[in-house]
C-alpha cells in the first residue's frame, strides 16, 4: 500500500457493497479510498442469475472485475490491506484515523468519513464505540434506515449491516449509503445524472451539481466506448476457477495433511 495521508472517504471492504458505495462517493467529488483484504464472498457464486441487466446471468468473478473497473474509471483509489483499527482523529479536517496493515507495514489513513463494508469483520470499529450486535458467530453493525451508525461520520453497507446476501441488494444498499454520506457532507449535490444537451439549460436552468449535459456526438462516443469495454470483458471465458466455501478448502487441506 502506498503511504497516504488523508482521504475524504475510507471504504473498508472491496466487495459489491463497498465498490458500489465508493463509485457513488467518488462521482460526487469526494476523494475515496477502498482498502480491501481477502476475497469477496461474491466469488463463491458459481453463476449470478438474478442481477438486473444480465438476462442469461453473468460469471461472478467477471461481475467483480466489472465493479472494480467502474470504480477505477470514476477515480476511486483501491489498495490491498487490512484495516486494524479506526479511531477518532485530533482535528485538522479529519475525524478519523485508520491503521492499515499492508504486507506487514502499518500505515495510517486519515478520513472525514468511514464506510464499513467488510463482511464479516467489524473488530476494527471497536475503539469507536460503534453499536455492534453479536449474533452467534456473526457481528452486525447497527444502522438507521439510511445506513448511518451510532457514530457520526461512520456508515455501514451490505451484509455487515445485516442486508440480504444477494449481490443486487448489496449494490443497492452500497449506493444508498453512499448517497446518505454525500448528503451529510458539504459537497454540493443534486443528482448523479447524465442528460441530453439542453435538458436543463434550454429551460433557463443551470445544470445542477452532480448532473451533466452532453450533446449527441458525446453520447455516441460514450456508447461506443461502453460497447468496446464490454466486448473486451466478455470476449473470453473468465480465467479464474470457481470458488467454494473456505471451510471446505480447509477440510480438504486437513485431509491432505493427514
Amino acid at each position: 500500500m502506498e503511504p497516504r495521508d488523508s482521504t475524504d472517504v475510507l471504504v473498508v471492504g472491496g466487495g459489491v457493497a463497498g465498490l458500489t458505495a465508493a463509485t457513488f462517493t467518488a462521482r460526487a467529488g469526494l476523494d475515496t479510498l477502498v482498502v480491501n483484504d481477502g476475497e469477496s464472498i461474491l466469488n463463491r457464486n458459481a453463476h449470478l442469475e438474478n442481477v438486473p441487466g444480465f438476462p442469461a446471468g453473468v460469471n461472478a468473478r467477471l461481475f467483480g472485475d466489472l465493479l472494480r473497473e467502474q470504480a477505477d474509471r470514476n477515480g476511486v483509489a483501491r489498495e490491498t490491506g487490512r484495516v486494524l483499527s479506526v479511531e477518532r482523529a485530533a482535528a485538522d479536517g479529519a475525524r478519523f484515523v485508520a491503521s492499515v496493515d499492508a504486507d506487514g507495514t502499518v500505515e495510517t489513513v486519515r478520513s472525514r468519513f468511514v464506510v464499513a463494508a467488510s463482511w464479516a469483520d467489524a473488530d476494527y470499529l471497536d475503539e469507536l464505540d460503534v453499536t455492534i450486535r453479536d449474533a452467534g458467530s456473526k457481528r452486525y453493525v447497527d444502522v438507521d434506515e439510511a445506513g448511518r451508525t451510532s457514530v457520526e461520520g461512520v456508515y455501514a453497507a451490505g451484509r455487515i449491516s445485516e442486508q440480504y446476501h444477494q449481490a443486487v441488494v448489496a449494490a443497492g444498499h452500497g449506493a444508498e449509503v453512499a448517497l446518505t454520506l454525500v448528503h451529510d457532507s458539504d459537497v454540493a449535490y443534486y443528482h448523479d445524472w447524465v442528460t441530453p444537451e439542453g435538458y436543463f439549460t434550454d429551460r433557463g436552468r443551470e445544470v445542477p451539481p452532480g448532473c451533466e449535459e452532453i450533446d449527441a456526438a458525446e453520447r455516441e462516443r460514450r456508447e461506443a466506448e461502453s460497447r468496446e469495454v464490454m466486448r473486451e470483458f466478455f470476449a473470453d471465458p473468465h480465467e479464474e476457477p470457481q470458488r467454494t466455501h473456505p471451510s471446505l478448502v480447509d477440510d480438504e487441506l486437513g485431509r491432505l495433511d493427514g
